[in-house]
């Protein structure tokens, strides 16, 4: 396929006003200005190019990036039946795996590619200290080991209200803030043990719980950590310098109070969703400024919808609201493509259009965090998977 005549935003620091894009193999082969693709006087067209796309001055940028979300576990339109997302049974589950209950034919998944959304961050929720795994995935298919393009990404770990509400009635830990954490730094300390005696010993008994923490204290995959309040925000930092493991400061929603203090820890912020009421009292502090404070303070920043707390079609929407109360323009954009890519840790296939990377690539009538902004076309791995100019904004929900 190649693609002509595109505004291309490349995510790369730089805007090709009239450029061309050219995919082979499901990869992007090879991006440029419109002036050197004629240069090269139609030596592309003989390579088995099959398509022609002129976009005609479109807005083309790399296929956006949900980068926390529970899509898949917890489907829409089917109740209890269809949520996966908490094993509330006991309240430290690193063993759980997201791949094994993403349904991919929720119909969200549809609504993510009719937006552009091309890749997801989804797993396990918020109310186990311990949760279990994320998976990050493309949005089309239906196969989901064919849609993972890493498995694990994360271990997901939760402190605030969500465990207290959970097991706090139970009888069982955790009931406090102190005890959220005490079963996180208990784990972490049976992880490290177990994960350094299996370096030392092949004979081993396999234990799957603490088996699942060996990436996480490699530093392969980042604890995936849900916090709200600023005080539960410096907990989870604290306890991952502790141990020595990478983070994600997921939702973040105090983050504007300490953005010095996130900075200097070094660990990247995933901040929503803000599209939502304050329904707990520890998001009384929710504002969309959150995201244009920590980019000024210097923290790696990105933007969620938590879908199915806010529609994940609604993605870019969160964005443009965070530009309007201060995140720069560019910054936006990036905050759901490489920023997200870079903190999910698969920027290196995607988030940008540079040669090399996975041909995800959305492509719209205008600047997609503005409201009247219309999809023309999705594509994954080189492949159309929505056309907005054939079928129309009425498109049936698959």
């Amino acid at each position: 396929m190649l693609i002509i005549n595109g505004k291309l935003h490349t995510m790369c620091g730089d805007v090709v006003n009239n450029g061309y894009l050219w995919i082979k193999d499901g990869k992007i082969a090879e991006v440029g200005d419109m002036s050197r693709l004629e240069e090269k006087n139609g030596k592309i067209s003989g390579e088995g190019r099959e398509q022609v796309l002129d976009v005609r001055g479109a807005f083309v940028m790399p296929g956006i990036i949900e980068a926390h979300c529970h899509i898949g576990i917890v489907e829409e339109k089917r109740g209890i039946i269809g949520d996966d997302c908490n094993e509330c049974t006991e309240p430290v589950t690193p063993g759980l795996r997201a791949i094994d209950a993403v349904n991919p034919m929720d119909p969200a998944f549809h609504d993510a590619i009719k937006a552009g959304i091309t890749g997801v961050m989804t797993g396990p929720g918020s109310s186990n200290p311990v949760g279990g795994q994320f998976v990050f995935m493309k949005t089309q298919g239906r196969c989901i080991d064919k849609m993972a393009v890493l498995e694990p990404a994360a271990m997901k770990t939760a402190f605030g209200e969500n465990p207290k509400t959970a097991y706090g009635d139970q009888n069982v830990c955790p009931s406090t803030r102190m005890g959220t954490a005490f079963l996180i730094r208990q784990e972490l300390e049976r992880a490290r043990k177990y994960t350094l005696e299996q370096e030392d010993s092949q004979e081993q008994e396999r234990d799957l719980k603490m088996e699942a923490w060996g990436p996480v204290i490699r530093k392969e995959i980042p604890m995936k950590t849900h916090v709200h309040r600023a005080d539960d925000i410096m907990t989870a930092i604290r306890i991952a310098k502790e141990f020595d493991v990478e983070l994600t400061l997921d939702h973040c929603t105090e983050g504007h109070l300490i953005a010095e203090e996130i900075a200097e820890s070094g660990f990247p912020a995933i901040v929503g969703p803000d599209l939502t009421a304050r329904s707990k009292i520890e998001v009384q502090n929710l504002s969309f400024k959150t995201a244009g404070v920590l980019h000024r303070a210097g923290v790696l920043t990105a933007i969620t919808t938590d879908h199915p707390v806010s529609l994940i079609n609604y993605l870019p929407l969160c964005a443009g609201l965070a530009v309007k109360e201060g995140l720069p323009m560019e910054e936006g954009l990036k905050a759901i493509t490489i920023n997200a890519a870079r903190i999910c840790r698969v920027d290196g296939r995607l988030g940008s259009l540079e040669e090399g990377k996975d041909a995800d690539i959305a492509i719209f009538n205008g600047n997609p965090m503005e409201t009247f902004t219309r999809t023309l076309y999705t594509i994954i791995d080189g492949e159309i998977v929505y056309d907005g100019e054939e079928t129309g904004r009425d498109e049936d929900v698959i």
